[in-house]
């Protein structure tokens, strides 16, 4: 295997007037027949160097670590508005929003949030074809991967958009924001579509694992929907400790 293929480029969109700074990892080897697998990762600041080192490195020997070589995007914001920006982002529109206890006053300064429907524009309208047309993918192993409020836009994708990935991945995500509606959006979704889904939550992290066990126990089927509770991982090091996993996931599913 050859050295670390990395290319990066911005992207302004038109739904969210936003522009983003997007990273690509590239296996060094030719493309599959039917081009490579992706996986699409938020928060991809922070997320993106971790997860194109577990794929570089576990795809050398894929018969042991089921990790295939796959093209990882970051979807990253500008540093400066990272915080700020994420609320509107990967958070659902609704008429009223609710602050939990727990947040102590932290988000009052938040202005602008129930931007995920432009966000998910922008995903599948203006960046999926641009990855489209510039790598040999394959259409039909593509992957998204959020943690924290970015595991609550996963999980509403999921519930809302299921066609837009064959997998999802959300890790501890953000199930108590605006009153935990995301049981409302799984009450109403067409379940016969939802398909393959990892949810992780590390054992140190609270109440977030009553409702991740929660929400998975509510959940239609069990055929290719796990949940993984980490044993002593907190809200920082569930990412780390879980990566590898949660790809191997990707793989497992679309190789049944």
């Amino acid at each position: 295997m050859g050295s670390l293929k990395l290319h990066h480029f911005s992207i302004e969109s038109n739904y969210t007037n936003y522009k983003y700074d997007i990273s690509v990892y590239v296996p060094p080897i030719q493309a599959p027949m039917d081009g490579f697998p992706v996986i699409y990762v938020l928060d991809g600041l922070s997320y993106f160097p971790l997860a194109k080192q577990i794929v570089h490195l576990q795809s050398r020997n894929t018969m042991k670590t089921k990790v295939e070589s796959t093209i990882v995007v970051g979807i990253c914001h500008q540093e400066e508005t990272m915080h700020s920006r994420r609320f509107y982002d990967f958070t659902a529109p609704a008429e009223k929003y609710h602050f939990p206890a727990h947040t102590k006053g932290k988000l009052n300064h938040i202005k602008e949030v129930g931007g995920a429907e432009n966000f998910s524009s922008f995903i599948t309208e203006e960046l999926k074809p641009m990855i489209e047309s510039q790598y040999n993918i394959n259409k039909s192993q593509q992957a998204i991967y959020g943690h924290s409020l970015s595991g609550y836009y996963v999980l509403w994708s999921y519930l809302t958009r299921p066609n837009e990935f064959q997998t999802y991945i959300a890790v501890s995500p953000s199930i108590w924001w605006n009153d935990r509606e995301l049981f409302c959006f799984l009450q109403n979704s067409d379940i016969k579509n939802l398909g393959p889904i990892y949810i992780i939550v590390g054992e140190r992290e609270g109440f977030m694992v009553e409702d991740a066990v929660h929400f998975y126990k509510e959940l239609p089927t069990r055929i290719n929907q796990q949940l993984f509770i980490a044993t002593d991982e907190n809200h920082a090091s569930v990412v780390p400790a879980t990566m590898s996993r949660a790809f191997r996931f990707c793989f497992e599913v679309n190789n049944r």
